[in-house]
C-alpha cells in the first residue's frame, strides 16, 4: 500500500449494489480496514471509504461507494452511480430473492453507468455452504451470459474479498492503459472530499464487456 504522503496517480470510484442485508457493508470493511462486525446495522443512504494501492507501479486510490438496498434510497443512488468505473454487484447465498434481484440491479446500474463499466458478480456468505440457497452454477452461467466477472467471497471469513477488488481494479487500471481515456473533476454533489489524481471516465464508442472477460471462480 502505498504511504500517505505519496503521490496518486489514479482514483477508481467502484460501487457495491445489491439488497439490503446481503452484506456489501461488511464486504467494504474487510477490503478496507480488514474488520467484520457482527452486529453491523443497516446502511443510512450513502457511505465511501477509500484505500490506496499499488498496481503496476502507480499508485491508486480506490474509492468505494456504499448504499442502502432499501427501496426507499432509489433517488440517491442515481447519483451513486455517476463517475463509477467499477461495480461489485452482490447477492447472499443464502437467499434466493437477493440472486432473483441481480437482473434489475445489473439494468440499473447500466442505464446510470458507463457502458464500459467493470462489473463483479458476488456471492456473499460463502461460510454458510450449509444454508445455501444459490448455487454456483446458477451464479456461473448468470455471469457469464452477461459477461461479468464472479466470485463467491466470505466477509466474515475474508475469503475472495481481496480478490474481488482486485480484479476489479487490475481490470480497470488494464483498461486505462489499452484506451483513450478522459479524466473528469470530482462529484459537484459534495458527497465526497476532492481526491488528488485522476477520476478516470472509460471514453469513446460504449461497448459491453467482453464475455470472455468473465471469471467464475468459487470460494
Amino acid at each position: 500500500m502505498a504511504a500517505g504522503g505519496d503521490k496518486i496517480d489514479y482514483v477508481f470510484k467502484v460501487v457495491l449494489i445489491g439488497d439490503s442485508a446481503v452484506g456489501k457493508s461488511q464486504i467494504l470493511a474487510r477490503f478496507a480496514r480488514n474488520e467484520f462486525s457482527l452486529d453491523s446495522k443497516a446502511t443510512i443512504g450513502v457511505e465511501f471509504q477509500t484505500r490506496t494501492l499499488v498496481i503496476q507501479n502507480k499508485s491508486v486510490k480506490a474509492q468505494i461507494w456504499d448504499t442502502a438496498g432499501q427501496e426507499r434510497y432509489r433517488a440517491v443512488t442515481s447519483a451513486y452511480y455517476r463517475g463509477a468505473v467499477g461495480a461489485l454487484l452482490v447477492y447472499d447465498i443464502t437467499k434466493r430473492q437477493s440472486f432473483d434481484h441481480i437482473p434489475r440491479w445489473l439494468e440499473e446500474l447500466r442505464s446510470h453507468a458507463d457502458k464500459n463499466i467493470v462489473i463483479m458478480l458476488v456471492g456473499n456468505k460463502s461460510d454458510l455452504e450449509d444454508q445455501r440457497a444459490v448455487s454456483t452454477d446458477d451464479a456461473k452461467e448468470f455471469a457469464q451470459a452477461e459477461g461479468l466477472f464472479f466470485l463467491e467471497t466470505s466477509a466474515l471469513e475474508a475469503t475472495n474479498v481481496e480478490s474481488s477488488f482486485m480484479t476489479v481494479l487490475s481490470e480497470i487500471f488494464g483498461i486505462v492503459g489499452k484506451r483513450s481515456l478522459s479524466s473528469t473533476d470530482g462529484q459537484s454533489d459534495g458527497a465526497a472530499p476532492p481526491l488528488a489524481g485522476k477520476k478516470i471516465v472509460i471514453a469513446g464508442p460504449a461497448q459491453e464487456i467482453p464475455k470472455s472477460w468473465a471469471c467464475c471462480q468459487s470460494s
